[in-house]
């Protein structure tokens, strides 16, 4: 049968009203199928999970600048862990060293021209170059401003030069101080989210704040239990490779 055909048959017999004695016989009942067997993906190598205990891309003094930041932008509260407790510094060192930070995944040939806000970033520059040129001039900018690194500030002079940096106010040599910030700030809220096994996310503390519950197949489980509180716990796609 023709799908074109099909569809306008239906479209008829709905219009009739005959479309449910067509499609449903006369005494069928409706029936709710459960069990059988799960549904398997085609099989995909798995990401291999980050070692915390490597660097691979940040320089020792990167790396504390980058840890002194994060934990600003997500500082230990009442909430959960600070940024760097949680793994994010990991994840982005493991992100630059890899696809992410080469920009594999864009367009990254001429010519190149500043866009619109709504034609987001239109720099040359990857993010494994952004980093590595941001954490040397902010480094620079911050001691001819302040006399100090930005790790030997107290935390209300971080606050106030991250707001600062946030808008605009502060010109680097190469980079926008402001740019430089939005990449910190989308790079720490995707670590503190991402799937533990990218390395931060640590114990699943982000998901579990929000009460998000991870990578799992389905809810069968929980589907029937209407009105209760779930207190479903979080798995981690380290928790599926390991199952």
């Amino acid at each position: 049968m023709e799908r074109r055909y099909f569809i306008k048959t239906g479209m008829v017999l709905a219009m009739t009203g005959t479309a449910a004695s067509i499609f449903k016989p006369a005494g069928a009942a409706d029936n709710v199928l459960s069990g059988g067997k799960l549904w398997r993906a085609k099989q995909t190598p798995p990401p291999t999970p980050a070692d915390p205990t490597r660097r691979l891309f940040f320089t020792e003094r990167e790396s504390q600048l980058v840890t002194s930041i994060f934990d600003r932008l997500i500082p230990a509260d009442e909430l959960s862990i600070s940024a760097s407790q949680a793994g994010c510094v990991v994840f982005i060192d493991n992100q630059l060293a890899g696809a992410y930070g080469r920009a594999n995944w864009r367009y990254n040939v001429g010519p190149f021209e500043n866009g619109t806000a709504s034609q987001g970033n239109q720099s040359p520059l990857t993010p494994a170059e952004i980093y590595r040129k941001g954490l040397a001039e902010l480094d620079v900018h911050c001691q001819k401003l302040l006399g100090k690194s930005f790790t030997e500030l107290d935390d209300e002079a971080k606050d106030s030069y991250l707001e600062k940096m946030e808008a605009g106010q502060f010109t680097y040599a190469t980079l926008s101080a402001k740019g430089f910030f939005s990449q910190l700030l989308s790079n720490v809220q995707e670590g503190f989210l991402a799937d533990p096994i990218y390395g931060g996310n640590r114990n699943m503390v982000g998901w579990k704040m929000i009460g998000f519950p991870g990578a799992r197949y389905d809810y069968r489980d929980y589907v029937r239990l209407k009105g209760q509180k779930l207190n479903i716990e979080p798995i981690s796609i380290i928790d599926l490779l390991k199952a």
